[in-house]
């Protein structure tokens, strides 16, 4: 028998990236979370949706995009509502997109509760995923100013993603965090993964909405101002007004950063499902299947010889015939082809930045 879904829990899925780190095929007019990144036939958006449509009531379901991209989120999840679709005009990073949602749903339901979530993990473990998301509501709703977020446990010593120190106690679930630490050298990532006491960044938040403005108010309080001005006009036509007056004059700041690393009741929950972020190249080698010299070719033919350790993507039909490279980026589209170090690819992203630079903007 089926869970009743409680009405009183919502999801906000951030889904306004440009996911450059996956360039070329990732592009401003087509990011990754509109891409069939998985090669099951869907896109990393429509499956996160998925996932979270399971236990969560899917008019409780919201995506948080650019305004750009509110016809592709349309397109991709037909039956959402178009008021659960939310338009930023500018990419102001997670604090503004937070801002924004907890202030809505606020006005519609005061004793909201929130999980704000990326859309481009891949999670295969769903029904732990579940279970992991229930439980940290659960908690939120007994220690009403407490916000919780969910935790990794490290495989290795990653400089791509952020680590959460917390307060080892037995017989708990739940841990006291004690601090955040941003995308570490490998040096300092190697000790932290060593200690037993830190866990990756899973980059998902549990609030109520009414915490969240709390917060917003005490630390970022400019932001707060800005959205509690314009409140009145949440919900209605106006809103949409609204917003493109409150997003010029809000700061490019992440949640982590403006919010999660001063509040005093913040929580970890380790979780207990397999998880990746799907935020570079090599985190889709890492999940796909490899062939006998561990490459990962991700369309067909392809032909390696004494080659190893490769990622390769293609046009369809394309034949691609590599010998002697070892642990590189192959990726191949109608008007780039990208061979980049595997070890090398946090590079990517600064290599679309020179693009735009040099003004060749028509790649991006």
């Amino acid at each position: 028998m089926a869970q009743l879904k409680n009405n009183n829990h919502h999801v906000a899925i951030m889904a306004g990236g440009i996911g450059s780190r996956f360039w070329p095929k990732s592009r401003i007019a087509k990011p990754k979370q509109f891409l069939d990144i998985t090669q099951t036939g869907k896109s990393l958006l429509q499956i996160t949706y998925e996932r979270f449509a399971k236990f969560i009531p899917e008019e409780n379901i919201y995506i948080v995009t650019s305004k750009d991209y509110v016809a592709l989120v349309n397109e991709h999840l037909s039956q959402l509502p178009k008021d659960n679709i939310l338009g930023e005009p500018a990419r102001k990073n997670t604090a503004p997109c937070i801002a924004y949602i907890s202030f809505k749903l606020q006005q519609k339901k005061p004793q909201a509760q929130l999980i704000c979530a990326p859309a481009d993990h891949l999670i295969l473990q769903e029904e732990e995923f579940e279970k992991t998301c229930l439980h940290a509501l659960q908690f939120t709703a007994k220690a009403e100013n407490s916000f919780v977020t969910i935790g990794i446990k490290p495989t290795h010593p990653n400089t791509g993603f952020g680590y959460i120190q917390f307060v080892p106690q037995q017989n708990e679930t739940i841990f006291k965090v004690k601090t955040f630490t941003e995308k570490p050298d490998l040096e300092l990532a190697k000790n932290f993964v060593e200690s037993g006491e830190f866990l990756w960044n899973g980059g998902i938040f549990i609030a109520y909405t009414h915490n969240l403005l709390s917060a917003f108010e005490k630390h970022l309080p400019d932001v707060y101002e800005l959205f509690q001005k314009n409140e009145t006009c949440f919900n209605t036509q106006l809103e949409a007004n609204a917003i493109e007056k409150i997003y010029p004059q809000c700061p490019n700041l992440s949640f982590d950063y403006g919010i999660m690393e001063k509040v005093k009741d913040v929580f970890v929950l380790p979780a207990s499902f397999d998880w990746n972020d799907l935020g570079t190249w090599n985190s889709l080698y890492e999940v796909n299947t490899k062939d006998e010299q561990q490459n990962v070719c991700l369309s067909q033919p392809i032909m390696t010889i004494d080659a190893r350790n490769n990622i390769i993507s293609a046009e369809k039909e394309k034949l691609v015939v590599i010998k002697g490279l070892e642990n590189f980026i192959v990726i191949d589209t109608p008007d780039a082809l990208m061979i980049y170090p595997k070890n090398e690819e946090q590079e990517i992203k600064t290599l679309t930045e020179e693009l735009k630079a040099k003004k060749m903007t028509k790649y991006l």
